[in-house]
This record gives structure tokens, sequence and C-alpha cells, in this order.
């Protein structure tokens, strides 16, 4: 008997069971029909926007079919209190997307030989490090500009192997607690200044000068060193974009953005630079250490894809001079090249030669039937830049520019608020231009009126806008010491172009990602919607504040410009990040705007390892 009553015991659960689970399959259907689909969508909605939350996945064509936002109404009860850990003190360094220990953990197979190890490979969302990137100890509030130019403290870029490798070309001197830097560089030891001047004095401009009467403005200085070649050109009112790689002189950009020196981590690998075509006047390179010959001739045609009509690319090499035999056949090899690119030597002395690029598109028309390179296909868009793998073509100039002769753009500083030819590929108007420019104009004015209790004039020095637009944010700064990183969103309008026509400087990004720079890089980032972007593409908004905080300088300021919510939402995680409030207020209405957006201004206080904290 036992037994039996043993035996029924043991059924009646799994009878039970399958009465549950046959009410379950009942309600899954249920709810799976034409009346219950809705429930199920609501589950998957709840799922998929705590997944993003947590920066675990998204929408790669950025519409998940979500209306409702991660930010909420803005109500108190709409985000929990969040904290955030420091990273390891190792990380203080750390540019998640250039991660030479990502790479080897994750077994990427990258070809060296094209500096594939060198470009950008952003860490999956199980990888990143929802930490704090720490300041190196003994860190200090940067030296201002322009001092900054030539002395920075040696604690907040604990690294010397520059100035004893380099020491015979005076790129930098160790000096006790400082870094000094004398302007020098491997081609040109007694200073910057002497160099710029003598390529000035080759191009035969008015007095040596290298701005050529305000028609030479943007400079890509490739493989920049600590850009000095960039720092030294500031004072004729030209500006470079300094390039380097994150590679075995590992801290030169930091150096670069630390002096407070425009720079940029980049590498001429296999893809595209994100800058669009015809964006500089003036390519330099002082001992880059580039195989320009390699893959028919690929990383000097992308040069050319980013030289303006009659641009020039200033060449300071062995090969440009030396007589042995493996530099004259580089140099053969490369003048051979260069004729076929329709490129002419406009002079060569003093181990530099200058080749200048043609102002329309006669000699490519001309060439024999069957030169390399050949032309880019016609469906080839020169501005598309993200990701984009190079291609070993010319890009010919279109008709109406091919017709003029030449770029069409005002000298500086007209340039800066002239409208540019090439708004016509965008389809805006001159008069919607000029509309963009004064309406910045004045919420750039009021955003100093909001800092002036907080902000001396020598405060503020390095600024990214995170979302740039046609560049007008930079262009009110015009009467400010500052320089502006311009980065639009990879996938909106081009008008990264329109922004290097003003004269002004940037690059193509996407804010799901990280920056390539170093931590500590600006005084103030200015976030105009960037935050309701991200939402709708399903990125997470933790993920760009802890990015925000890593590229922020200590005492540095954020301006976010945005919807109520999003600023409600930031608001909850004001203690976690060490960041304070300034202000908060409505921003001035705008036709812009689908509803009013806020103005909220906040200052990132000086935090240490171990937990100890300054004031601002």
């Amino acid at each position: 008997m036992r037994g039996r009553n043993d035996g029924g015991q043991s059924k009646r659960p799994i009878v039970l069971l399958c009465v549950m689970v046959a009410c379950l399959c009942l309600l899954f259907l249920y709810f799976s029909g034409s009346n219950g689909g809705q429930a199920g969508s609501a589950a998957l909605e709840y799922g998929t926007k705590f997944t993003r939350s947590l920066g675990w996945g998204s929408d790669a064509d950025g519409d998940d079919g979500l209306d409702e936002s991660i930010f909420g109404t803005g109500d108190a009860s709409d985000v929990k209190l969040k904290s955030f850990p420091a990273c390891d003190d190792r990380h203080s360094e750390l540019i998640p997307c250039l991660d030479r220990n990502l790479i080897f953990q994750m077994r990427l197979k990258l070809d060296l030989n094209l500096m594939e190890h060198y470009e950008r490979h952003c860490p999956p969302p199980e990888r990143r490090f929802n930490c704090m990137i720490p300041p190196p100890h003994g860190y200090k509030v940067p030296i201002k500009w322009p001092k900054s130019r030539d002395i920075v403290w040696k604690a907040n870029i604990p690294h010397t192997h520059l100035a004893k490798e380099k020491s015979d070309q005076n790129w930098m001197i160790d000096a006790g607690e400082k870094i000094k830097f004398p302007g020098g560089g491997t081609h040109f030891h007694n200073g910057a200044d002497k160099y710029i001047a003598n390529i000035a004095n080759m191009l035969n401009f008015k007095d040596n000068i290298i701005n050529n009467e305000g028609m030479l403005r943007t400079v890509l200085d490739v493989g920049c060193g600590v850009a000095s070649f960039g720092g030294y050109l500031l004072s004729s009112n030209v500006i470079a974009m300094s390039l380097a790689p994150n590679d075995v002189h590992q801290n030169q950009i930091q150096f670069a953005l630390e002096r407070g020196i425009p720079a940029y981590l980049g590498v001429l690998g296999t893809k595209r630079l994100p800058y669009p075509s015809r964006s500089f006047e003036l390519a330099h390179c002082s001992r880059c250490r580039i195989d320009w010959l390699q893959r028919d001739g690929i990383l000097m045609l992308e040069l050319d894809r980013l030289l303006r009509p009659g641009g020039y690319f200033a060449y300071s090499s062995p090969e440009a001079y030396a007589q042995d035999e493996e530099d004259r056949r580089i140099w053969k090899e490369m003048s051979s090249l260069a004729e076929r690119m329709c490129w002419t030597i406009a002079e060569k002395k003093n181990q530099t030669v200058i080749w200048v690029k043609p102002l329309n598109n006669d000699c490519y028309r001309s060439r024999p039937r069957g030169t390399n390179p050949p032309l880019c296909k016609s469906g080839d868009d020169p501005d598309s830049v993200w990701g984009v793998t190079m291609e070993a073509c010319i890009t010919p100039y279109p008709e109406q520019m091919h017709r003029d002769g030449g770029s069409g753009l005002a000298p500086w500083p007209a340039r800066l608020t002239t409208p540019p030819p090439r708004l016509a590929d965008l389809y805006v108007t001159a008069d919607t231009f000029e509309k963009d420019t004064e309406m910045w104009q004045q919420r750039v004015d009021n955003y100093w009126n909001l800092l002036s209790p907080k902000v001396k004039p020598d405060s503020i020095r390095n600024i990214m806008d995170m979302k740039a637009n046609f560049g007008s944010f930079a262009a009110a700064l015009k009467e400010k010491d500052v320089w502006v990183m311009n980065a639009v969103p990879h996938d909106g309008p081009s008008t990264l172009k329109i922004i290097y026509d003003r004269g002004l400087i940037g690059s193509n990004h996407d804010w799901c990602e990280a920056f390539s720079t170093y931590p500590r890089t600006y005084d103030l980032l200015h976030a105009w919607t960037v935050f309701s972007d991200l939402d709708k593409r399903g990125c997470s908004a933790e993920d760009l504040l802890l990015e925000m905080d890593r590229i922020l300088r200590p005492t540095g300021f954020i301006i976010v410009r945005d919807k109520a919510p999003v600023i409600a939402f930031i608001k909850k995680y004001l203690n976690a990040l060490h960041w304070e409030a300034v202000t908060a207020v409505d921003a001035e209405s705008s036709s812009e705007s689908e509803e009013n957006e806020m103005i909220f201004i906040i200052r990132k206080k000086l935090w240490l390892p171990g937990g100890s904290q300054d004031s601002t």
C-alpha cells in the first residue's frame, strides 16, 4: 500500500506540470493572435530597451520600431541612481577603439604590413570597460595656452622616451616636473618656424608667410610627431590636422593635445581617413616613415583625394635628396607615380620636394589610355569615408569645379562666413547657411554668458562640437583663443566638407563608439541633441556618458543642448561621474527643434585614484 500511495503522489506533480504547460500554450496562442500581438511586442520592447541601456544590443539600421525614449518623461522614477567604478590605474590612457590589448585578446587576424593593427577596432559590448578612466597619479590641471605650446606637466603624460630617442632632433626635453618642446623635428632641428618659412619661400609666397594671403588655411600633417609643425602654423592663421597612429611613439598625439594643438589618432592603412575630399590646401610629411609606393601608390592617392585643386604635398625625406642606390630607386618610382597622377614639382631643394595637384581635369583626360592609376569609377563617392576601404584610383573633380579651375573659396578669414560653393551639393541655399551662422552666434553668446561665472579667459583651449552640422558653433568662437574639433555623424548629410571649406577642421564619427583620442583631451564638449539622436539608434546613453567623461579634462565643461527628459536623465548620473551642475535653463525658442530644448552646463571635478577628490 505504501508503494502504491508513493507512486500516486509522484504522478501528481507531473499532472499539474502538464496542465500548467497546456495553459501556457493556450495563453501563448491567444496573445500571438491578431488581438494579442501588442502584449508580445510589449515584452519584446522591454527586453530590447533593457539590453540597450546596458550597451548590450543595438539595431544596425538604427530603427527598432520603438517610439518610447529610454529617457522617459524626465520624472525622477524613470532612472535609478547609478554608480560607476574607477578603472584600474593601468587603463589611465585607454583608447577603447585603438587598444592593442583588445586586438591580442580577440585574436584579430590583421595584416601588419598594411597597418591594420593601427586602425579602429572597437570592443564588442561585452568587452567594454564600464568604468571611469582615472587620471595618472600626480595629475595636475594642464598648463594654459599659449604657454602650453612649449611646456606641459610631466605628471600628466609620464613618458620621456621620446626625449631620449629624439634628443638630437629637439622634439622634447625632460625638465624635471615639466617637459619642454623647443619646436624641433626630424627635418627641422633648428625649429618649426624656420622650416615653415622655408616652405613658404619655396612656393614664392609673399614675405615667406605660409598662409599665402589667406589662400592656404587647412593642412594635413601626416606622421606629425609631437605636432610642433602644426603648433607653429597657428601663428600664421593656418590650422593643421596633425595625424599619427598609436604606434611605438604612442604618446605623440597625447603630447600634442596636452599642448593645445589640434591632433587626431589615425593612420594611412586600408581605410579612408575620416575627412571628405578636397579638404586641405597642403599635405605634409617629414620623415613620416610611410611606404608611399605600396599597393600601386594607394596612400599617395588618398592624399590626392584629400587635397584641393592646386593643393601641395610637401615631402621631406631622404628619398628626395639622398644618393644611395635604394633611395634613388624609391625617388624614381615616386616621381613616376606623381607624374602619372598629374602632380608637378613646384620646387625641390633643402632636402624637401613640393608637388602641386592640377587645378582641373585636363591632365587626367589627356593621359594615354590604360595609364595607371586609373580614374575612380563614376559611382564612387569621395566624401563617403567612415569605414570605407581606400582604392588605388584618382578622384577627378566635379564638372563645376573643373570649369572653375579651383575650389572657389574666399581667403581666410572671409571664408569662415562666406557661403562655399559645395553648399549646392547638399541643396542648401546661401540664405540658410547665413541664418545658421547667425543663429549659432546668438547661441554661443548665450553659452558664454552662462559660463562666465566659472570661466577665466584662459580656461578653455581644446573644444569638441559633438554634432557640428555646418560648423557654425565653431565659427562663432572665432574671437576666442580656442580650436574646435567638429564631429559630424557618419550616417548624416555630408556637411563636414562645408566645415573644411569654412577653414575649420573636424572628423566623421559614430557616437555609438569611442572617439579616436586619448583620455583628458578636451576642455569643453558641446552636445546638441546628441543624446536624442543616440536614443533613436538604440545605442547606450550610459556608454556615451562614460566616453564623454573619458575625453573631458578634469575641471572641463560640458554643454548639453537637448530635450528636458535627456537633461533629467543626465542629472541622475552627476554624482556617479564626479560631475557638478553649473546651470540648467530653457533654451531660446527655435524653429529648428520640434519641442523646446534645454541648456545644461556641467563641470567635471578633479578626482584622483583612491577616491580623493579636489573641488573645482
